[in-house]
């Protein structure tokens, strides 16, 4: 048996912030149950049950929302108690968690410290930007209160990276939020490029993406990462990471860098499972963790032809001097035809430009650490 990876919802949807892109309030439109409420401790332990029994090396349990921290500090002291019951195998024990850091406090900042949770904090770059499109719901600005978080998970050494929204505010602020970013010493970032709603023409909305801003805002941070990796100061880069990586045949931890989909077992708080964070809707249910066990889960997956429908109408990307490395992007990027396949990523002319200007350092940089691991520097 292969190890285990859970993305799990066990807030659904509920969040104290009411940012504008939310994708995810999107998907909850578009099913029956927009909500599922928080997840029951019942279902909690068949979900660590059912997953460490299958799970053969290791099992990661990986939170997000909505805001998972509504769910309390008991529920995540309960998960801990359950994957000591049922680690009977021995199991190398992943936990990880997304949250929008507004509210935290010390006990949090202790706990995730104490319990090694490694914990991903959206912030959308400085003040101006970020406070844009992450409000409360009474429309009250949030930077300085996840900032408060961040500098408190710096003194408590929590484990933490930085997940930043790429949308039009941030992209053109790039080179200011990455000195921010520098300054603070936040060393771990991921970059996600902002999504438009499902089925609505892409580029309309006030905080949407163009192809022509995401193009340019990759090449400039990857000229201020580069900058900074020759002076031995870079941050790390998930993106460049594992596109230095492909380079070196090594494959990417993130999926869109992947040419094709996968199962990644999404759990939303009833138990319900889904292939993908972008299709939690009805469409794409596998089952429920508390009627089935993950085998039959995974079989259902795979007879829902998600993969598969990744693979197609990828004529142009084997014509691409860059498609052995874009490898197509994101499932969720690429245009609906007319007929229902899916096409072009939309931001194929952002990757093109990106690729053009980078590729070759990024190259030097494979070169340099297949001579020597140790010195990732040009040579």
């Amino acid at each position: 048996m292969p190890p285990v990876q859970l993305l799990i919802k066990p807030s659904s949807g509920n969040c104290n912030l009411r940012c504008r892109y939310c994708f995810y309030y999107d998907e909850m439109g578009r099913r029956e149950t927009a909500s599922y409420g928080f997840m029951s401790l019942e279902t909690l332990e068949n979900l660590v049950h059912k997953s460490m029994d299958y799970a053969e090396g290791s099992c990661d349990f990986a939170f997000q929302g909505g805001e998972p921290t509504l769910s309390g500090l008991r529920f995540f002291e309960q998960l801990l108690a359950l994957e000591k019951k049922y680690n009977t195998k021995g199991l190398t024990v992943h936990n990880s968690i997304q949250t929008n850091g507004f509210g935290l406090g010390e006990e949090w900042a202790d706990f995730f410290a104490a319990n090694h949770f490694l914990v991903g904090v959206s912030l959308d770059g400085i003040r101006p930007t970020h406070d844009a499109y992450r409000r409360t719901p009474k429309g009250e600005d949030s930077f300085w209160e996840v900032k408060k978080t961040i500098d408190l998970f710096q003194k408590k050494q929590v484990d933490f990276n930085i997940l930043t929204v790429v949308n039009r505010r941030t992209a053109q602020r790039i080179r200011k939020i990455y000195e921010l970013y520098q300054k603070e010493g936040w060393h771990y970032l991921q970059f996600i490029p902002c999504l438009d709603p499902l089925g609505e023409q892409a580029g309309n909305r006030e905080y949407s993406l163009t192809p022509e801003a995401y193009g340019e805002f990759l090449v400039t941070l990857f000229d201020l990462w580069y900058a900074d990796l020759c002076q031995g100061r870079q941050p790390y880069i998930r993106m460049f990471e594992n596109y230095i990586g492909i380079l070196m045949g090594i494959q990417p931890e993130a999926c869109d860098q992947r040419g094709r989909c996968s199962i990644q077992l999404v759990v939303e708080a009833d138990g319900s499972v889904y292939p993908c964070d972008f299709y939690v809707m009805d469409a794409y249910r596998m089952g429920s963790f508390n009627e089935d066990d993950v085998e039959e889960l995974r079989r259902r997956g795979e007879s829902l032809g998600f993969v598969q429908a990744s693979l197609r109408g990828k004529e142009a990307c084997e014509a691409c001097p860059y498609g052995f490395i874009c490898r197509g992007g994101c499932r969720r990027n690429r245009q609906v035809e007319a007929d229902g396949a899916l096409g072009d990523n939309y931001f194929c002319s952002s990757y093109k430009r990106f690729f053009e200007a980078a590729l070759p350092r990024m190259r030097e940089i494979a070169a340099a650490l297949r001579t020597s691991p140790a010195a990732p520097l040009p040579l």
